[in-house]
């Protein structure tokens, strides 16, 4: 009876956050409070609000910026919220991606973000440059709330990259290539733009079993 007690006391005491991370398999990335486990130019990015905000509205982002996690992550459910603010204004997640040498910029995926790019997987680098998958411009308008919070989730397994927004699958895309690398840091966006900001918040992170992997040797 006594550790039943005790057991009772001990799962009201627990923060609900750490609860709910351990029910359903995700671990939070970000803490709305600090950086750490996450390097960057700390002069475009700040923490606001419990979100990470790259860029302003008082003045341009002068080129692309990038935070990232220092560790790499390979098959994963990735899922957190973001909104855009500003004209123009683009970001993005990236995923399974490296920094350039001698360069501010990314290689690999991107679960992109602005206009006529809600939604859609870009491929970052000189391997594949441009949109990959995503929805039209007409169907992104029916999914985003402009200027306010949205849901992105992104699944990264095997050859496999799979893209929800809102709760709407924007992408099912499996990579041809077998030489790009399926192992990277994430990454989040900053476009070079005017005065513009992006914002993120509640990441959190799972891991996935490389389920197709078999599949893929026969």
């Amino acid at each position: 009876m006594r550790w039943q007690c005790l057991s009772l006391l001990l799962g009201l005491l627990l923060p609900a956050g750490l609860a709910a991370a351990e029910s359903d398999g995700f671990t939070p990335l970000f803490d709305g409070k600090h950086f750490d486990g996450w390097e960057g130019n700390l002069k475009v990015f700040r923490i606001e609000q419990g979100a990470v905000v790259g860029g302003s509205l008082k003045g341009p982002v002068v080129r692309n910026e990038y935070l990232c996690t220092i560790r790499q992550y390979e098959n994963f459910e990735l899922r957190l919220k973001f909104k855009l603010l500003g004209k123009n204004a683009n970001g993005g997640v990236q995923i399974r991606s490296q920094r350039v040498a001698h360069s501010n910029e990314m290689c690999g995926y991107q679960a992109d973000m602005g206009e006529v790019w809600w939604g859609c997987l870009y491929g970052e680098c000189y391997w594949r440059d441009g949109k990959l998958a995503g929805p039209t411009p007409a169907e992104q308008r029916k999914i985003i709330h402009f200027e306010d919070w949205n849901d992105y989730v992104i699944r990264c397994q095997g050859r496999r990259i799979q893209l929800w927004v809102n709760g709407r699958q924007t992408v099912d895309y499996t990579e041809s290539n077998p030489s790009i690398p399926r192992t990277g840091v994430i990454g989040l966006q900053i476009h070079a733009n005017g005065p513009t900001e992006a914002w993120y918040k509640d990441i959190k992170i799972r891991p996935l079993p490389a389920t197709e992997r078999a599949a893929e040797k026969k």
